[in-house]
């Protein structure tokens, strides 16, 4: 039961992440044209890679929290491979490190950490960090392009710091099915005792 919940609210995060992007940019557009309309620019300001990523929250929440490791890395492997789909990324690229990041997460099992919000962005943070580097380095080892990875890696400290604001949003929904998950099985329990 939990495991679907799980995977119900990372399947909706893939979806929302995958048109992030488009908010981003409008944004981003938007606080350009007041800087040039207010004379503190001349010319458009543009952060590349400022979309944040809404899922590596969720399986850091799951690591962290010590759910069943065979469960845990079924939901981010499936969550990788979403991710790979609609990202349009190499297959399997996404769907390798979200299971790597959960197995990481499970080991460091900083559960204090995930406690407080500061705690829970810094946490992000350098996971979204650790995150990007793999990605980094998959590309430049098995990717066609060698372009690539030295076009996107200015883009990896936005994003990091974009993952890192957004995830206590993610660690509250993340909170919210996990108790509603657990007082579910736990009246189940009583009923059945």
């Amino acid at each position: 039961m939990r495991n679907t919940a799980f995977f119900l609210a990372g399947l909706v995060l893939v979806f929302l992440q995958s048109n992030l992007f488009r908010v981003m940019n409008l944004v981003t557009r938007a606080i350009s044209a007041t800087l040039i309309a207010l004379h503190l620019s001349s010319r458009p300001v543009t952060i590349s890679g400022l979309t944040p990523s809404l899922v590596l929250p969720l399986i850091l929440f799951m690591g962290v929290h010590e759910y069943s490791l065979a469960r845990g890395a079924a939901v981010a492997f499936v969550l990788g491979y979403l991710t790979d789909l609609i990202g349009m990324s190499p297959i399997g690229l996404h769907t390798f490190t979200y299971v790597a990041l959960f197995t990481l997460a499970r080991a460091a099992g900083v559960r204090l950490a995930a406690q407080t919000k500061m705690l829970q962005m810094v946490l992000a943070a350098t996971f979204a960090l650790v995150h990007s580097i793999m990605l980094l380095v998959l590309l430049a080892i098995f990717g066609r392009d060698a372009w690539v990875p030295r076009t996107i890696y200015p883009m990896a400290l936005p994003h990091v710091l974009a993952t890192g604001l957004v995830a206590p949003i993610v660690f509250a929904l993340a909170q919210r099915v996990h108790a509603a998950t657990t007082s579910g099985s736990r009246s189940a329990e009583d009923g059945a005792g």
